[in-house]
């Protein structure tokens, strides 16, 4: 009886892990992005991740910058009216480029829940608390968007957004100097 739980178990594993190899690519795909773990490993976001994570970027930068201008100190202000410019020039090109057909992806219409929580957070928060929180938003948000945009633009499947991609980074990396910038000046922590 013994030897055959022992067998029993063992083509149990053998079907676990076989399951587990055929969903890797499909896993690896949109958790992969979720979870970070294709940031880590420098895996390219299939194209409707990478489209999905670049609009709910440039929605978050919208909104957030939008909230700074009313309750951020001077250089903030200055801040999220470049945000406000530049990432509404992003979102249009991005929206482009899927209503024209040449790229297969769904744009979201709304925040993701991890990015509506920072943005109801700072929704009540004002002062050296929003400054921070805000700052903060911006570098940890400006690096996400350099690594998905630098991952898409060397590794990405679709042609056209791969080139979007690459002549938009620049300007994200410029952003993310900007932030980091933001960051000292307010004396903002993490």
């Amino acid at each position: 009886m013994g030897l055959l739980s022992k067998d029993i178990i063992n083509k149990r594993s053998i079907v676990a892990l076989a399951c587990l190899l055929l969903a890797g690519p499909a896993l690896a795909e949109s958790l992969g992005e979720k979870t970070g773990v294709n940031s880590v490993l420098d895996i390219a976001p299939t194209t409707a991740d990478f489209v999905k994570e670049a609009a709910i970027s440039d929605m978050f930068e919208i909104d957030s910058s939008k909230l700074a201008q009313d309750k951020g100190n001077a250089p903030e202000k200055s801040f999220a009216s470049q945000m406000i410019t530049d990432h509404t020039k992003t979102s249009a090109d991005l929206k482009a480029l899927v209503s024209s057909g040449k790229v297969k992806a769904d744009l979201p219409t709304a925040l993701d829940s991890s990015h509506q929580s920072m943005l109801d957070k700072l929704k009540g928060e004002s002062g050296k608390d929003f400054s921070s929180d805000f700052d903060s938003d911006q570098v940890s948000g400006h690096k996400d968007a350099v690594s998905l945009f630098e991952r898409y633009a060397k590794g990405g499947e679709n042609a056209e957004l791969k080139d979007w991609a690459g002549k938009t980074l620049p300007m994200l990396k410029h952003h993310l100097d900007m932030a980091e910038n933001l960051k000292k000046k307010s004396g903002g922590s993490t």
